[in-house]
């Protein structure tokens, strides 16, 4: 495991959990808004132990209940499961973060009840993946692992982040139609973090967000916005 950075303690990020949160290292995605872009670029020598992380969850336990592992992508490392295994070990509920790309890392994770929790990026409608997700050729992956969730074997949450330069009413209409049947879906507005791949890149309008909202509730009643 490359570890990027350790939150210690959050009650944001696994609503309904005091827990801290692991930003795993490395991405195979470059989406252009991405906000946690240092966690693609650090340096080997700015990287955690996972054994040192470990050890703080071990001496956590009575303080958290929760662990959220975010990244960069957590399922790009191989040993993810080993990892999580030995989370859960100590008692915790662990919620990942993923865009969806390992389907097969996914599915045996859940296979397995290592997650207890699944936020799922959907970064755009299909026609524009690529362009949002600076990766043209995984989709079928990320539509794979669309399906899984949809299964209802973990709870999940699926989420998009709203880019001006890069989202559209249909491209929500979409959205929607592919993930029809979802328990939640959150439509998430953009906030340059200072950080972000590609500069210039803007938030939409309060009245757009609630276009994208409106086009969304179509097919996905419970669809929230978040973050504005």
């Amino acid at each position: 495991m490359l570890i990027g950075g350790l939150q210690k303690l959050t009650l944001l990020d696994f609503p309904g959990h005091v827990a801290c949160t692991i930003f795993t290292h490395g991405c195979n995605f470059r989406c252009p808004f991405c906000h946690n872009s240092l966690l693609v670029n650090k340096k080997p020598e700015e990287l955690m132990e996972a054994q040192e992380v470990l050890d703080f969850l071990k001496g956590r336990t009575s303080i958290l209940d929760g662990v959220a592992i975010t990244g960069g992508e957590p399922l790009l490392h191989k040993d993810i499961g080993d990892f999580i295994s030995k989370i859960k070990d100590m008692g915790y509920q662990v919620k990942l973060d993923t865009n969806g790309s390992y389907f097969e890392s996914l599915e045996n994770l859940v296979k397995a009840g290592l997650v207890d929790y699944v936020a799922m990026d959907v970064k755009n409608s299909e026609a524009r993946y690529g362009e949002t997700a600076g990766n043209h050729f995984i989709y079928p992956e990320v539509e794979k692992s669309i399906d899984l969730l949809l299964e209802g074997r973990v709870p999940y949450e699926f989420r998009t982040t709203a880019v001006k330069e890069l989202h559209t009413v249909e491209d929500f209409s979409q959205i929607g139609q592919r993930i029809q049947g979802a328990d939640k879906y959150f439509i998430q507005c953009f906030k340059d973090s200072g950080n972000i791949l590609k500069p210039g890149l803007s938030a939409p309008t309060k009245e757009q967000l609630n276009q994208f909202l409106k086009a969304a509730r179509e097919y996905v009643p419970n669809t929230e916005l978040r973050g504005v």
